[in-house]
């Protein structure tokens, strides 16, 4: 095909984002165009290069094998022409980096030491956003973002391991007679209910607990147990400061659980030399862990 028979940039627009959300509704929320808009594009570029590019699929469409193949390349080539528009629009100045984190990780282990990386590295300025669950970088404006790895990755990220998941019961020094005869609360989080049971089955030797009480969230495990409201079976990265302090023990110690956290970015977007000095740091901070430091 010739560069001037090459259809219409807003025709190929308006697919593309039919192919990404799914829905030719979906589309024209995001681009701000009627439902008869999109639809019409879509027609025209079907005309235009004599190829059908949807079929019905239930009340809604989906893409055919030909449209499949067409939208594979249209969306490399919008991610690309965004991230290109986004360099040579964007001064030369120093950028802050947005670094996306678990609540859990971000209150009990990264918010801690971030005030040693801004005493060394003044000059970087780091956003933190906290929160889990699904997220999007170009939507949220995400620069890094750390996350336990127990779901699948789009394949436009890359992804650097951080440190291993190790589970244990962590309690204050008075719980621990309590917890050796058995006498003890088990807490659990409602995110991993399975945790206790998964533990006590590599120890069969530890006494069971005489209750379970569930906690909505991992953040308020660490703090449950130092108010001994029971024996938490806690990430050991979320109970590490709290046994530095010795405000907690941890008698049996921590094992891995198989799963482990990683910092992600976008694979086409070369990180800026600010991001690259946060995730060099991230990484040291994850050695230090596993190694206890």
């Amino acid at each position: 095909m010739k560069r001037k028979d090459i259809p219409s940039l807003d025709d190929l627009r308006a697919f593309e984002a039919v192919g990404r959300l799914g829905s030719v509704r979906a589309a024209a929320d995001d681009l701000a165009l009627t439902h008869g808009a999109v639809s019409r594009r879509i027609s025209k570029l079907s005309e235009d290069i004599q190829v059908s590019l949807l079929e019905p699929a239930g009340r809604g469409v989906k893409l055919t094998s030909e449209g499949e193949k067409l939208f594979g390349l249209m969306r490399g080539f919008f991610d690309d022409l965004a991230n290109t528009l986004d360099e040579i629009r964007t001064p030369v100045l120093t950028q802050p980096v947005l670094l996306s984190c678990e609540r859990s990780v971000a209150l009990h282990w990264l918010i801690p030491h971030l005030s040693q990386f801004q005493d060394s590295r003044p000059d970087i300025e780091i956003n933190l956003s906290v929160g889990g669950g699904h997220f999007d970088f170009k939507r949220d404006g995400i620069t890094l973002a750390l996350r336990r790895m127990d779901f699948s990755v789009d394949p436009r990220w890359s992804v650097e391991p951080l440190f291993d998941e190790e589970m244990g019961p962590v309690m204050t020094e008075r719980q621990q007679e309590s917890f050796e005869r058995g006498d003890y609360v088990a807490l659990c989080s409602k995110t991993r209910p399975e945790a206790w049971r998964d533990w006590l089955a590599l120890y069969p030797n530890v006494k069971p607990p005489r209750e379970y009480r569930f906690i909505d969230h991992h953040f308020l495990m660490v703090e449950s147990a130092v108010n001994e409201l029971g024996v938490a079976i806690c990430p050991k990265v979320l109970a590490l400061n709290e046994l530095k302090k010795q405000r907690l023990v941890s008698p049996m110690g921590f094992v891995k659980d198989g799963s482990y956290y990683g910092l992600l970015y976008e694979s086409n977007k070369p990180l800026s030399s600010e991001a690259l000095e946060v995730k060099n740091w991230l990484q040291f901070l994850g050695k230090a862990l596993e190694c206890n430091l």
